[in-house]
């Protein structure tokens, strides 16, 4: 047909790079609501910490406690990886889809959002589990079956999401 490989290519799979549009799109949106959501909750869990603040000099109460200390950074962390991620979705949403950005583009900020959005869950669940052993480390009877709660949604959040992240790492960097 007097075409070039890469024309050819083109021309027989435009339907394959608008439906891969659509996916990136869908994913990148649903993820984008999942970092919002930890950026928010995040942020404000920052401000209200764990025991509440002293009425004499506003500090934490639980300032000098390790445990505190692992809520603060466990909840840096997330805030900023959820807003990481959010950024990389962001991106993909506002990408212009042209056929060379499905090579690496898209697929390096999907890797990268779907990255700082599972670290940015881990973080999270850290957090909450630190301030649930903060605040009731009187009652520890309680606090290991909520640590075990509390890993699911990192757990389901791997086991749905992580296969997709290692094909596309393998795809984009592979052979």
């Amino acid at each position: 047909e007097g075409l070039t490989p890469r024309e050819l290519f083109t021309k027989n799979h435009k339907d394959m790079r608008k439906d891969g549009e659509q996916w990136m799109k869908d994913t990148a949106t649903s993820c984008t609501v999942v970092g919002a959501l930890i950026v928010t909750i995040m942020f404000a869990a920052i401000f209200t910490v764990p025991g509440g603040n002293d009425q004499n000099n506003g500090f934490p109460i639980f300032l000098n406690k390790k445990l505190f200390m692992v809520f603060i950074v466990s909840d840096a962390l997330s805030l900023f990886s959820s807003s990481t991620s959010v950024l990389m979705f962001l991106g993909i949403l506002t990408s212009r889809y042209a056929e060379e950005d499905f090579l690496e583009s898209l697929p390096r900020k999907m890797i990268i959002g779907l990255s700082t959005l599972f670290f940015s869950i881990a973080a999270m669940m850290t957090a909450f589990s630190a301030a649930l052993f903060l605040m009731l480390h009187e009652q520890s009877w309680i606090f290991k079956p909520v640590i075990c709660l509390a890993s699911i949604p990192i757990t389901l959040f791997v086991l749905m999401q992580f296969p997709l992240l290692v094909v596309m790492a393998i795809s984009t960097y592979g052979p």
